[in-house]
């Protein structure tokens, strides 16, 4: 095991995978609105979803994704569905003291998006090719999917708590508006620069 080589890593995957993308502002988005707590199920659906594109990247399967298009194209259009349908629910979500009699985002939701995700599956395999921790491939790709694994919870995580401290802005029924707005309108844009990189 390359223990210096695990330095490097973390800050490479903190780097490509905690920047901004659809599910990190989507986070922010559900926490700022619903709440840590009623966000968690999301959170562990996103967690989970990204986590299985992880050990797809690590079992080799972004290649042959990359070999058929039309899959690609397929999950990338079902996220971008998604994604839409999220933002026009964050976009039109009522002030914070009426937002808790609607639905927070599901689990089902979040492993969706994490699946989908365009952003993840090109920043994992970028991140996962940057680093060998160990001589052997199968030592090195479960060492890898370790780490990341262990990344992916506190970056998203981190999204989501970073969210709530928006929600004193959003018990003005304005100040929400326009917070939702831009958290959709950043979502989208997120989105769309993920499938168009």
């Amino acid at each position: 095991m390359r223990l210096g080589s695990i330095g490097p890593l973390l800050l490479t995957s903190l780097a490509i995978m905690g920047s901004p993308g659809p599910a990190t502002i989507s986070l922010v988005a559900a926490s700022s609105v619903y709440g840590v707590q009623r966000s968690m199920p999301y959170l562990v659906g996103i967690i989970i979803g990204t986590a299985i594109v992880l050990l797809a990247v690590a079992a080799g399967i972004t290649a042959a994704l990359l070999a058929l298009p039309a899959i690609g194209s397929i999950v990338i259009a079902i996220s971008v569905v998604y994604i839409l349908w999220l933002a026009y629910h964050i976009a039109t979500a009522s002030p914070l003291s009426e937002s808790f009699a609607t639905h927070a985002p599901s689990f089902g939701g979040g492993a969706l998006l994490g699946v989908a995700n365009p952003k993840a599956w090109v920043a994992i395999a970028a991140v996962f090719a940057s680093a060998h921790l160990a001589s052997a491939a199968t030592t090195d790709a479960a060492a890898k999917v370790g780490v990341l694994t262990g990344m992916i919870i506190v970056i998203n995580a981190t999204w989501l708590v970073a969210g709530r401290s928006l929600a004193p802005l959003l018990r003005d029924p304005g100040r929400a508006r326009v917070v939702y707005i831009s958290l959709a309108v950043a979502l989208i844009l997120a989105t769309a620069l993920a499938v168009l990189h």
